[in-house]
Formats: structure tokens, C-alpha cells, sequence
């Protein structure tokens, strides 16, 4: 009965969603590309039999890389399709993906779903993190195509609202031929909503190591920025009113030093309001775009293109990992910690918290309570070149107690592929 009415709102959805991306669109234009494939429209030239993963936008598309990479080895005549929901998303996949098929996965309506399984008949399919489509899933078991969950996590916040939907969401879930979770917690609480077949495997982004062509962009910004110490504030975030962006550039005016403080809002649309926040802050403000040596005297760099943090990361000193001091969960801290940089965070951490409690007992991370915390740490290590050496033997130290999750999921899916067929 409830899956019945959910395919009812499913009639009526597509009005509204046109009408939320035309509305995303006014700022971010990328939105009203492609627009057919979100609408069940077809795709020249499908591949066909492909590995397919989902990843909903560029943190599951970055971690899909390694992933996908231990897949490709195992299924070395497999073409690879990836599926976003996002434009960033998808920008992400093309640069990161050359030689896969990159398209948007239309939305959860039956028709839609169904023309997509048999326009590519995937082999198998991985949906990154939690993606929870029932049509989909269902979709899956009725084409004879398995589907994992990879790399999942839930949050208890999130296994609430699914328990409310408890009659949708089970039996969804129950069509998964495994269910990848990446801590024990995770997988209770999947198990709890439905999901059977659940391995604790890791996280895939202690797997990604920074790309050459990053080093190599890396060592462009810093000939651009010269021997100045940098202060990074990575994937900043605007929620509810609140701007991260602001708040840490009120709390850097205290600051007395020559180091430059970079900022990379976490979408684009907020690039130029970052550059203007700063500017009315009283800073001296450039853009990454604008293509120039970063002047003396100048104090805040906007970070303004996509695709690039390893880069930003590689050439800080210190890294502020946003959407932490804003309720929105945290974005992804292992990045920076992976490239040896002292890493710092905020209160709010409930997408990645397993990863901030261990990466805090390890010494390789530190949480601070607000921005003039974040500012007075960021100056002590600014100025004890120990202490950086320190956090970055202790980073090492806990990313690779932590690798290994994508060869454990792939041999995962070998197995049970191995019991299907």
C-alpha cells in the first residue's frame, strides 16, 4: 500500500522538482543541462553491460575512485557508467572518470527507472553511501541486475526518518544483494531499516592517496602564493542563515601575521559572495581565477573552481574542514589528513563522526568548539614547526591503519556475483 503511493506521488513529483532546478539554476546554470536524462530521456549511445556506480554528488564520486579502480581489476572487460545527481557531481565524474559514461540517474519513477536498467543492462550495480531509491532497487531485482550499497553509513538521525518509512523502506532494502557498511554502527543501523547481507568493510577515502596531476597544480599554487605560510578553510558552508565563510573570516581579523588565508566555498554559487564577504570585511581579496601572482600584501584567496582540493590541501600549512561549524554534518576530513596536514574541524560532525572521534583519539585531527578556537589553534601551529611534524607522522599513521576498504568490497561483490551466477 505504501509503495503504491509513493508511485502516486511520483505523478505529481516532476512538476515540483522542474520547478526546484530551474529555481537552482538562476545561480547555478549547470542545472538545466542534460535535463532529459533526469526525465526518463534517453541516452545516445548507452554502454552497455557495464560496472555501474552511483554517487550522488563529488564526495561519493571521490570515493568511488578507488573503488572502482579494484573493481576495474577484477572486471577488466567491464565499461564503466556513473551515475550522478548533481552537476558538480557529474563535472567531478568526467574529470576523475575519462573513460566511463557519465549521466544523470533519472528520478525514482517506475517507467524511468525501468528504461534505464534495459537501455544499459548493467552487469551489476553499487550505489555509494545511502542512496535509498525503492523503485530503483525493486527495479534492480526485477531486471536480474544485483546492487550493492558500498561504503554505507547511516546516521541515527537518518535511521529515524527511515524507520518512520519503515514499510517502504525495508523491503527496498531486502532487494540489496549486499550491503558494504563502514563502521559496526553503520551496519546495525542498516540492518535495522532492512538491509540483510551487511559486511563491515572500512571507508573507501582512507583508499585515495592525491593525484599527480594535484601535486603538480599544488606546486603551481604555491609559486603563485610564494614562501608565505597558507591557512586553508576547505569546503565552507552556508546553512539556515548561518555562513561559515563569515564567521572564520571574523575571527581571522585578529590575526597579526603574514600568512594568507585561502577559502574554498563548497559550491559554486557561493564563490563571488565569499570574495565580496571579504572584502567588506576589510581584507585585500583575490581569486584563484583571476590567473595572477598572489600579491604581498594580499590576505584572503578565494578558492574559486571546482575539482582542485587535493591541491589546496597539498599547499596549506593548516586545514579548517567546513560544513562543521554550521549544523550540516561535516565534509569529508580525510582528505587533508591524508596529505599530512594538521586538520582541524567543528562541532557538527554527524556524517563523517566515527572518522572524527577516531581520527581525534589518534592525535591525527583536532575539533574545536568555534571559529576563535579554530583561529587560535591555526596560529599555534602556524608557529611551532615541531607540532606540524608531529600531526603530520600521526596523520600517516592513522590513514594506513585504515586502507584496504575498496579491495574488501570488491572481493565482496566477486563472491556473491560468484553465488548469483
Amino acid at each position: 500500500m505504501i509503495r503504491r503511493f509513493y508511485n502516486l506521488l511520483w505523478c505529481v513529483a516532476p512538476l515540483f522538482i522542474r520547478r526546484y532546478l530551474k529555481k537552482r539554476a538562476r545561480k547555478s546554470p549547470a542545472y538545466l543541462e542534460n535535463w532529459h536524462e533526469r526525465f526518463g530521456g534517453f541516452v545516445a549511445n548507452p554502454v552497455q553491460q557495464p560496472v555501474w556506480i552511483h554517487a550522488v554528488s563529488v564526495g561519493e564520486t571521490r570515493a568511488a575512485v578507488p573503488l572502482a579502480a579494484a573493481l576495474r581489476q577484477r572486471f577488466p572487460d567491464a565499461p564503466l557508467l556513473l551515475t550522478q545527481m548533481t552537476p558538480t557531481g557529474r563535472e567531478a565524474a568526467e574529470i576523475l572518470f575519462p573513460d566511463a559514461q557519465c549521466r544523470y540517474l533519472p528520478y525514482d519513477k517506475p517507467e524511468w527507472v525501468r528504461q534505464f536498467l534495459r537501455e544499459h543492462r548493467p552487469r551489476f550495480g553499487i550505489l555509494m553511501e545511502t542512496e535509498i531509491w525503492p523503485n530503483l532497487m525493486h527495479g534492480c531485482r526485477d531486471e536480474g541486475v544485483p546492487l550493492f550499497l558500498a561504503n554505507a553509513r547511516l546516521s541515527e538521525k537518518s535511521q529515524r526518518g527511515y524507520l518512520k518509512i519503515r514499510n517502504l523502506v525495508e523491503p527496498a532494502m531486502r532487494t540489496l544483494s549486499g550491503c558494504f557498511a563502514q563502521t559496526a554502527a553503520d551496519a546495525e543501523r542498516l540492518h535495522l531499516i532492512g538491509a540483510s547481507n551487511v559486511h563491515v568493510c572500512g571507508n573507501t577515502k582512507y583508499d585515495i592517496a592525491p593525484p599527480d596531476n594535484m601535486r603538480a597544480l599544488a606546486a603551481a599554487f604555491r609559486e603563485r602564493i610564494g614562501s608565505r605560510p597558507v591557512v586553508l578553510c576547505a569546503s565552507t558552508r552556508f546553512y539556515k542563515g548561518a555562513d561559515e565563510t563569515a564567521m572564520l573570516l571574523e575571527a581571522w581579523k585578529a590575526y597579526r601575521g603574514d600568512a594568507l588565508l585561502v577559502v574554498v566555498p563548497r559550491h559554486p554559487e557561493r564563490f563571488q559572495t565569499a570574495f565580496d564577504t571579504a572584502r567588506s570585511l576589510g581584507y585585500r581579496v583575490q581569486k584563484r581565477s583571476d590567473d595572477k601572482m598572489v600579491a604581498a600584501d594580499t590576505q584572503v584567496w578565494i578558492g574559486d573552481s571546482m575539482g582542485e582540493l587535493f591541491a589546496y590541501y597539498l599547499s596549506s600549512n593548516v586545514a579548517f574542514v567546513g560544513g562543521s561549524l554550521v549544523d550540516t554534518g561535516c565534509q569529508n576530513i580525510i582528505e587533508p589528513i591524508a596529505c599530512g596536514i594538521p586538520t582541524l574541524f567543528g562541532p557538527s560532525t554527524y556524517n563523517f563522526a566515527a572518522v572524527c572521534e577516531s581520527a581525534k583519539e589518534s592525535r591525527a585531527a583536532r575539533q574545536v568548539a568555534d571559529a576563535e578556537e579554530w583561529r587560535q589553534v591555526a596560529e599555534a601551529c602556524l608557529e611551532n614547526g615541531r607540532l606540524r611534524e608531529e600531526w603530520a607522522a600521526q596523520a600517516e599513521a592513522f590513514v594506513s591503519a585504515h586502507r584496504g576498504a575498496s579491495r574488501r568490497m570488491a572481493d565482496e561483490v566477486v563472491k556473491s556475483l560468484g553465488r548469483v551466477v
